[in-house]
C-alpha cells in the first residue's frame, strides 16, 4: 500500500543512499539503482534533516526559518520535493518518533 505525504507525514533518508556535500550542494548515491542525484542548496539542507526522522511539517518550519519563502509555498515545494524522493527510493515514511 502507498501511503501519499502530507504535512503530519514522518520521512527519513534510506539506509540503501550515500551522500556527500559538494559546498551548499549535496550529492546523493541511490546504492540499488546505482543513480546519482544533485541536490541545490534548499534541498541539501532538507537532506541533512532527513538523517533523523522529521515531520515534513518539521522540515518546513526550518526551511521557513532559513530562507525567504511562504509558509504554503514551502510546504507544496517540500512535499513535491519529498514525494520525487520516495518514488526514487532515497525517503521512506517513518512510523513515527
Amino acid at each position: 500500500m502507498d501511503t501519499a505525504l502530507s504535512p503530519s507525514s514522518i520521512v527519513v533518508a534510506t539506509k540503501e543512499q550515500v551522500s556527500c556535500a559538494l559546498g551548499d550542494e549535496s550529492a546523493v548515491l541511490n546504492m540499488k539503482n546505482s543513480v546519482y542525484y544533485g541536490l541545490n542548496p534548499v534541498g541539501a539542507r532538507i537532506w541533512s534533516l532527513l538523517r533523523q526522522p522529521r515531520s515534513v511539517r518539521e522540515l518546513c518550519d526550518v526551511i521557513v526559518n532559513e530562507y525567504e519563502v511562504a509558509r504554503e509555498q514551502c510546504e507544496r515545494d517540500v512535499l513535491d520535493l519529498l514525494e520525487k524522493m520516495k518514488v526514487e527510493g532515497l525517503i521512506e515514511l517513518s512510523a513515527g518518533k
